[in-house]
């Protein structure tokens, strides 16, 4: 039976589950409806241009977390390996506690990958360049930097498939260790 929510924050929350574990194409209205436990109504009512709606509200949620949570923190630190050591804990902790499932890169597989491709560019825009800006204040050049950041924020992207593929969290947390471990070398 769907569940009365009183808050969209609430239906996003929700919504975003549902989206990791479907993807946005197997997320029809009535898998979204039975999974988020959200009634058609209030579903229309806090998403009103439909499932779209639903999946830009998500991704607007993951991208706010991350600008506050990494990329701010990226842009405003003093000390460079502080805050790599910080990206990479913050990182590691959000995608283990979310189904190690980048939304942002779930969104480039399907069909949905042009309606929501300014979305992603954006998001992986921003931390590749809030990576790199840090990296350089460390003492890299913008060249180096910007390549450490690129490769850095792949390895996240492909340990998080090959943790999903080999089932075993133990594989992004290792990656997430190999990536704060070469960033700080650059660092050093």
């Amino acid at each position: 039976m769907p569940r009365t929510l009183l808050e969209r924050p609430d239906a996003v929350r929700a919504l975003a589950g549902v989206f990791r574990r479907r993807g946005f194409e197997s997320s029809s209205l009535s898998v979204i409806q039975q999974e988020a436990g959200i009634g058609r109504g209030s579903l229309y009512h806090f998403f009103p241009e439909g499932k779209t709606d639903m999946a830009r509200a998500v991704l607007d949620q993951v991208g706010d977390w991350f600008e506050d949570e990494v990329f701010a923190p990226l842009r405003s630190a003093t000390d460079a390996a502080e805050a790599v050591s910080a990206m990479t804990k913050a990182v590691a902790d959000y995608f283990v506690s979310r189904e190690n499932v980048c939304l942002f890169a779930a969104m480039t597989l399907g069909e949905e990958k042009e309606t929501f491709a300014g979305e992603v560019k954006a998001y992986f825009v921003d931390w590749v360049d809030a990576l790199a800006a840090l990296l350089q204040r460390g003492g890299l050049n913008a060249g180096d930097a910007h390549e450490n950041a690129l490769d850095a924020v792949a390895m996240i992207q492909g340990g998080l498939i090959l943790t999903r593929a080999y089932g075993d969290e133990s594989t992004f947390l290792g990656v997430m260790e190999r990536v704060e471990r070469r960033l700080l070398a650059q660092l050093s």
